[in-house]
């Protein structure tokens, strides 16, 4: 029989070394195979994906007019012409819940970003620089984490009404603290390490080693932060609609939609099933996203 392994062992050495000088994955690419990877994940970004598109053709897709109501159609159970029903002013469900899509959407993916953007720079500026910086900011975000997120939306949005930007500034107040304090300390961290140290030294000015050497380090548990409170984001917007004082009638939004049904609840049950299982899906969804992001960013928090 003939040996072989003399000729299989250079071509063991060049696999060894193509691996051993194969660049190492980038944060993002190591997120994408590990959510691609996983199941479950797949249908739940899916999930995601249909009602974001759902939301953006949503005059295209509702087969009428949310706002229009009928007194020969009131109460109706899901049908042909209304595949969940109407309510009580006769509006058809199914248009009201995709239409209402468009706002819990927008305000569960559009406040966590403002609030990780002004979070972060709060506390990558406490962070790096302390003393003086670093007490006043401290002291705010103590003081607003003293209040669960859910009672300060509560606060904000009694006192500044229920129009859109409004509910955007109420959730980003709610969720500000929480980015800043995580950027705080991961700053801090960061700050301490040999290449910040020899930035420091060298005499690169600040807003470049910030930009250049503390900011891309401690972005893993602020995306991370980002994806789970999106879900959170659209869970409260629903409490605040749902409350009366967020998206205001007659616009809809899931959380007045299940209000709505909540009033008439004896007549027909169907905009509060639909409703709550339109919210319970997308955070759920969201929620499994964001697990497995965390696992990947931040496998020590699990």
């Amino acid at each position: 029989m003939t040996d072989t392994s003399g000729l299989l062992d250079p071509e063991l050495d060049a696999m060894a070394e193509r691996e051993a000088i194969a660049p190492a994955p980038t944060m993002w690419q190591t997120v994408r195979h590990e959510v691609f990877h996983r199941p479950a994940t797949r249908i739940a970004l899916a999930v995601v994906v249909i009602f974001v598109l759902v939301a953006a053709f949503a005059p295209w897709i509702a087969p009428y007019d949310p706002l229009q109501q009928s007194f020969l159609a009131i109460n109706q159970t899901p049908n042909a012409a209304h595949w969940l029903g109407t309510d009580q002013f006769g509006r058809d469900v199914l248009s009201r819940l995709i239409h209402g899509s468009r706002n819990s959407l927008i305000f569960g993916l559009l406040s966590p970003v403002f609030a990780a953007v002004i979070g972060t720079t709060l506390g990558v500026s406490a962070g790096y620089f302390g003393g003086v910086v670093d007490r006043v900011v401290s002291r705010v975000i103590d003081m607003l984490m003293a209040f669960p997120e859910l009672l300060l939306a509560i606060l904000v949005a009694a006192a500044l009404g229920g129009s859109f930007w409004n509910i955007v500034i109420v959730l980003t107040v709610a969720f500000t603290p929480g980015f800043a304090r995580v950027a705080r300390a991961s700053t801090l961290a960061v700050k301490q390490e040999p290449y910040v140290e020899a930035a420091m030294a060298a005499g690169v000015r600040t807003p470049v080693i910030i930009a250049r050497h503390v900011v891309p380090n401690i972005l893993a548990p602020i995306v991370v932060l980002m994806t789970l409170w999106s879900a959170s984001s659209i869970r409260i917007e629903a409490t605040l609609s749902f409350l009366g004082i967020g998206t205001q009638p007659p616009n809809p939004s899931w959380g007045n939609i299940i209000r709505d049904g909540l009033n008439n609840m004896f007549a027909t049950q169907w905009p509060i099933l639909s409703g709550g299982l339109a919210i319970t899906v997308v955070v759920l969804s969201i929620s499994l996203i964001g697990d497995a992001v965390r696992d990947v960013l931040d496998p020590e928090a699990g």
